[in-house]
């Protein structure tokens, strides 16, 4: 049996990292060769109420059982953004205890995202000691994010460079992010592949007259079918900014319903810049962790507008592409490597995304129909759960011949 300790996600709350573990563990609950061992939050935001999983067996305080992983849950100190570096830290030293205290050969730890970069150099030791391989997810350009200072993007940067460096595996959600890893550190040697994220394309059970969609419908003034929706982390990476001032100089009578994170400094900055707050088209909606009503919400938009411009394979675009018929993203390589020529592209040019919903305003329904089935298509045959799970059993258990192996001394 192949053990697999996975530590970086929160645990199995709604998120990217949250959802690629509750379908990976899901999709490989029956299978006897793999084990999963799940590193979980105990405190802070974002953390799982175990109690409300389905079928889930609790052992104690601090494990459970659920789709027959082995999910352990770390408790950090509660220090800001540091708190996940602490947690990264603690986390891996478990997974070291444990593999030691059980005597498991040949372990595989994969690690999400790039934060413990310092400390990744003893770990790896560790791991390696015990006979078994670190794995890396290196997840977006961090250091790019635009909410971090210089300091903190320098941290991201030099962490980033460490856990490359000492991976055995470098896994990328995102050929782009492979290519970057490629070139960047093609000092290192370097052994890459690439695995999508993967999306859920079933449609949702809730009718058009289901209560609970249109009690939200009310609550938001929104009429059915009559709305665009964007989704997404309130950061000024994911380009609100732009998307609420073009949509602000289009001629469009539909409303704008953004489904975001709550940042209350940074929409009040927003809106002394923009006074969006005086368009009553401009509709700022809390985050919905209800994902049968998200789904309904996203198959009645009019369309689906995408900022997002740091990152790999982004969950929103993705579960957008599989519902939602009508798609305007932001013209970046990141996205039109997922979306191809399923969607519509603007750029930040003053002007270009309010003709683009102008001229969104105007498709026939036959043109958002065929836009729609060319989405949802590209979604079914290159980011299938299914698929990605089996493409990660085949890495785990040593089955598949890496896409990349840079060597260079």
């Amino acid at each position: 049996m192949q053990h697999v300790f996975i530590v970086g996600a929160k645990g199995f709350t709604y998120g990217g990292y949250e959802t690629f573990l509750d379908k990976l563990t899901e999709y490989h609950q029956n299978n006897e060769k793999i084990k999963y061992h799940i590193a979980c939050k105990a405190n802070g935001l974002g953390i799982t109420d175990e109690t409300k999983l389905e079928d889930v067996q609790i052992i104690s305080d601090t494990e459970y059982i659920y789709h027959n992983a082995h999910c352990f849950k770390i408790k950090s100190l509660e220090l800001g953004s540091a708190q996940a570096i602490l947690y990264d830290i603690k986390s891996l030293q478990y997974c070291c205890n444990y593999i030691q205290n059980n005597n498991i050969k040949h372990p595989v730890i994969y690690v999400l995202s790039s934060r413990v970069g310092p400390m990744i150099g003893y770990f790896a030791n560790k791991i390696h000691k015990l006979g078994g391989k670190y794995y890396n997810n290196p997840d977006g350009r961090e250091n790019l994010r635009k909410k971090y200072n210089y300091f903190v993007r320098k941290y991201w940067a030099t962490s980033e460079q460490e856990m490359i460096k000492h991976s055995d595996l470098v896994i990328c959600d995102s050929i782009n992010i492979e290519k970057y890893i490629l070139k960047e550190y093609n000092h290192f040697s370097l052994q890459t592949t690439y695995i999508a994220y993967g999306s859920d394309i079933t449609p949702t059970i809730l009718k058009d007259d289901n209560p609970k969609y249109l009690e939200w419908l009310k609550k938001y003034s929104l009429i059915d079918h009559f709305y665009y929706i964007s989704v997404g982390r309130f950061v000024p990476e994911n380009n609100f900014e732009i998307m609420i001032r073009e949509f602000m100089k289009s001629n469009t009578k539909k409303d704008f319903a953004i489904i975001t994170t709550k940042n209350d400094k940074f929409l009040t900055k927003l809106n002394k810049k923009l006074h969006f707050s005086e368009d009553k088209r401009i509709k700022f909606v809390d985050a919905i962790y209800d994902q049968e009503l998200l789904k309904k919400i996203r198959k009645n938009a009019y369309g689906y507008l995408h900022g997002h411009e740091v990152g790999g394979t982004n969950p929103s675009l993705l579960e957008a592409l599989g519902i939602t018929k009508l798609n305007l993203l932001y013209e970046v390589g990141f996205n039109k490597e997922v979306a191809e020529n399923t969607a519509l592209y603007w750029n930040k040019k003053d002007g270009n995304l309010a003709a683009l919903i102008n001229q969104a305003d105007q498709l026939s329904e036959e043109d958002i129909i065929n836009l729609g089935k060319k989405a949802k298509n590209r979604v079914e045959e290159a980011y299938s759960w299914d698929s990605i799970a089996d493409k990660y059993y085949k890495v785990f258990l040593k089955q598949e011949n890496f896409s990349n192996t840079k060597v260079l001394k």
